[in-house]
């Protein structure tokens, strides 16, 4: 029997559509809180979310939309968030119903504004949800390869074994593989850099380096963010080379999908980052990742990350992009 219990969706995007749709595969019904009344309602009528993934169409009767958050909240059992950071901590700031015995799983990829925590250790000090309760959605995957029924896989981090079974369960498909870890934080946090590293990847294209420097890149960076996690979260056992770390990162690096990698090919292209930002029709995590991680490790570990410290020169302080990448280059083995 499957302890997760109702399932809402704290969320409308492209990566909510999607995993909404996966639920929808093994859930009799769902919740789904959109902030705006009028998206509802266009997404009722039309049976599809028309700003998002507008081609998956989903049985509306089987879905409890609402646009108040704290009636989503009561109503389920196990919540799903899948806000973009930088608007996270302003959605959970509307919540004032106790949450603290749900189930939460994190889908966010990203820190938690202000604050400089993953989502996971905000939920516990900000709402005092339980660690065994917490849960995080890894890739590799893109909501644009779920939407188009692609094979796709999903690591689930909880360190509840079972716990993270059965969400793990609600999301598996003919489609969709989904694999359970123990390693929340370490998920977290390399889900953070992927994104970071995404941007390094798409400006080496916008500069047309060329495929050897970018694999290069791409190597390096893999062992900047195993410095990095295992610093930060350690934890027995861990390997990088695995599907929520290295998968991930490969897939946000090299995929036509990935909205950093489009945002850093702007900028290798001349694009300033604030007219990169505003020609982005989505979210492009790692920038705003890229000046969280920086801060926490200037604040704490210190761990030598060149791939990060060019990124933040290039995204906060202007640097020219071209510089800056050939800078590191030495550095790379």
């Amino acid at each position: 029997m499957n302890r997760m219990g109702k399932v809402a969706v704290i969320g409308s995007g492209s990566w909510a559509t999607a995993l909404a749709r996966l639920l929808l595969g093994n859930c009799e019904r769902i919740g789904w809180y959109f902030r705006r009344a009028d998206r509802i309602d266009e997404f009722i009528r039309y049976g599809h979310n028309s700003s998002y993934l507008s081609d998956v169409h989903f049985d509306v009767m089987r879905i409890d939309f609402s646009d108040d958050i704290n009636k989503v909240c009561e109503d389920a059992d196990t919540l799903v968030l899948v806000t973009p950071s930088p608007y996270l901590r302003e959605t959970l700031d509307e919540i004032t119903v106790d949450i603290s015995g749900k189930n939460i799983v994190s889908a966010v990829k990203g820190i938690v504004p202000e604050s400089d925590m993953i989502v996971t250790d905000y939920m516990k000090m900000r709402f005092g949800c339980s660690t065994e309760r917490l849960l995080v959605i890894g890739g590799p995957c893109h909501a644009e390869e779920v939407a188009l029924d692609r094979m796709s896989y999903l690591t689930i981090g909880c360190c509840d074994g079972e716990r993270g079974a059965d969400f793990a369960a609600l999301l598996a498909g003919k489609r969709m593989r989904t694999i359970v870890s123990r390693d929340v934080d370490g998920i977290e946090y390399a889900a953070v850099l992927k994104n970071v590293y995404a941007i390094t990847a798409g400006i080496i294209h916008g500069l047309k380096a060329g495929d050897n420097f970018l694999a290069m890149t791409v190597s390096n960076a893999i062992r900047e963010m195993e410095r990095f996690v295992d610093t930060v979260a350690p934890l027995a056992g861990r390997n990088i080379y695995q599907s929520a770390y290295l998968g991930d990162l490969l897939v946000t690096a090299y995929s036509k999908f990935s909205r950093n990698h489009n945002f850093g090919s702007m900028i290798g292209r001349g694009y300033s980052v604030k007219a990169a930002m505003m020609e982005m029709e989505m979210v492009a995590e790692g920038y705003y990742g890229t000046r969280c991680v920086q801060r926490i490790n200037q604040q704490g570990p210190k761990v030598d990350m060149p791939i990060l410290d060019a990124m933040y020169h290039i995204l906060y302080d202007g640097a020219n992009p071209k510089r800056a990448i050939k800078r590191i280059a030495p550095s790379f083995t």
